[in-house]
């Protein structure tokens, strides 16, 4: 890791020599907010010194938003964004459309975007040949993958194929994670960390910050997701005076670690939609919720119906299959329910 103006501190990912800034910008949330709202908030960003924005063909409108918000300072920033594509036909829609809402004429780091599998030339699906085409044409600049599966995210690294991996990590992390993490070092592959807040589930943004600043994970960087100024303005104090990982830090996170072992849903999402109407993504971690945020607002007329569509669930097995991190989602749905009914 590398310092940069302000006592900024800069991470290179990997063999692509980008340069970018410790706090990257997670624009996924920015689709929940208006235009007007998240023009503001990323030129915010970028004007305290945030380079790295990273988006999503699959994030609605938020790509429409970034090239609103950034395209006159092209080429003072980094962008990446995915696509979810399993062919090359809709991998060459996905990457004219990106290039269209983010008004630019090429893509720092194009990702696909959670693959089941790790794509390869010859597999047959023609998305890394067209990754290749894209690059040797000028569209996109470097290739990278995402994922939430590890075998996958494993496979990529040691493919040699693959720039940069972006994968959920945080101090929950367990240690085939972090030993992941310890393999894109070796192999020079820019580790890209989604979810450092381990998808709500963390409320410390300081021992979030503190723990990816440790020496360790100094090629790490972290992606935060961002829709709200005041979120922006705890990240951006961090780039004036970073956070120390001091014994108060080191509690909080050995609390929460203890609070959060074992199986937990991440709320990813990737299970949706449920054919029962169930929002998993929120009501398989519900108990969790109740414990670490305030409960007023999970304990709503909206929110008890929506737990109540447990009842419903088919056992149809659709969340399981489609689940990154192999959990028994359905026991997971009843053990939330029940437990919920207690605070009723």
């Amino acid at each position: 890791m590398v310092k940069g103006g302000r006592n900024m501190e800069h991470v290179v990912l990997g063999k692509t020599g980008l340069k970018v800034n410790k706090n990257g910008f997670g624009a996924l949330p920015i689709q929940r907010i208006s235009k007007e709202d998240a023009v503001a908030l990323l030129q915010k960003a970028f004007q305290n010194g945030i380079n790295y924005f990273d988006t999503a063909r699959a994030y609605s409108d938020s790509e429409e938003k970034m090239g609103a918000a950034l395209h006159e300072v092209r080429d003072q920033i980094i962008i990446s964004t995915k696509t979810a594509a399993q062919n090359g036909e809709d991998f060459w829609k996905d990457l004219e459309v990106s290039l269209e809402k983010l008004q630019t004429d090429y893509i720092d780091l194009y990702q696909f975007h959670n693959p089941s599998f790790c794509p390869k030339p010859g597999d047959g699906s023609g998305l890394y040949e067209a990754a290749l085409e894209a690059k040797e044409q000028g569209k996109i600049r470097h290739i990278g993958i995402t994922n939430h599966r590890i075998a996958v995210a494993k496979e990529a690294v040691l493919s040699g194929l693959y720039e940069t991996l972006q994968f959920p990590f945080s101090y929950l992390a367990s240690e085939e994670e972090v030993e992941l993490v310890e393999l894109c070092r070796q192999k020079e592959v820019g580790f890209i960390a989604m979810k450092g807040l381990a998808g709500g589930l963390i409320h410390n943004s300081a021992s979030a910050y503190a723990f990816m600043c440790q020496p360790q994970f100094a090629h790490v960087e972290p992606i935060w997701g961002i829709q709200r100024e005041w979120e922006l303005d705890e990240f951006l104090s961090y780039q004036e005076q970073a956070p120390e990982l001091n014994e108060a830090l080191l509690a909080e996170i050995q609390k929460d670690k203890d609070q959060l072992a074992g199986e937990f849903c991440r709320g990813c999402g990737y299970c949706m939609p449920c054919p029962a109407g169930i929002e998993i993504n929120n009501c398989a971690r519900m108990s969790l919720m109740l414990r670490r945020a305030p409960q007023e607002a999970w304990l709503s007329e909206e929110w008890q119906e929506k737990m109540k569509k447990i009842e419903n669930c088919l056992h149809c097995g659709s969340c399981m299959k489609k689940c990154p991190y192999g959990l028994n989602t359905p026991e997971l749905l009843k053990r939330n329910y029940e437990d919920y009914k207690t605070f009723l």
